[in-house]
């Protein structure tokens, strides 16, 4: 893990079935040429990640605020933190002190990233967010929180160029 690589963060803002997580998918393949990526997807209705039962449900019921699985391929955590209750977090960036608790949610998401040494992150949604942004589909650039830095039409080279390119999300120095 390379601690001292930038943190850089693009968001991919549109409308349903417009294509972006076909556009994550294929960002995520390039980036991760480049150094460790992690996704984040917003999801505007509740879902049952933790089937009711098993024992990481039972661990969560019973008052943990976090839960980790780990299985023979894969690793897991379920925190009890979502957009309606994000946790505090007042050391972080400007996104933990915004007003919206779904964008503190995400601010406490990639501060915890940045701590996991994680060189990208691609989130898919939360186009309120202050962050450099790739439109998808029909949406305009007045509908979004951050700077536009590409449109999902364009080549994914020149997207990963300017993915690479940004300043980056907090300074490791």
């Amino acid at each position: 893990m390379n601690r001292n690589a930038p943190f850089r963060v693009v968001c991919l803002a549109g409308p349903s079935d417009s294509g972006k997580t076909t556009l994550v998918e294929e960002l995520v393949s390039r980036l991760s040429e480049h150094g460790r990526v992690a996704t984040v997807k917003s999801i505007h209705h509740d879902i049952e990640i933790d089937t009711p039962g098993t024992d990481t449900h039972r661990h969560r019921t019973a008052g943990a605020d976090t839960v980790v699985g780990i299985t023979p391929e894969l690793t897991f955590d379920i925190s009890t933190h979502g957009k309606r209750d994000p946790p505090d977090r007042p050391d972080g960036t400007a996104l933990l002190e915004s007003e919206d608790p779904e964008i503190r949610a995400l601010g406490s998401t990639l501060t915890r990233l940045e701590r996991q040494g994680y060189a990208f992150v691609v989130v898919e949604g939360f186009s309120a967010a202050p962050l450099p942004t790739v439109l998808v589909g029909d949406r305009e650039p007045a509908a979004v929180g951050g700077d536009v830095i590409g449109r999902g039409e364009d080549d994914v080279d020149a997207l990963v160029a300017a993915i690479r390119g940004l300043e980056p999300l907090v300074d490791r120095d």
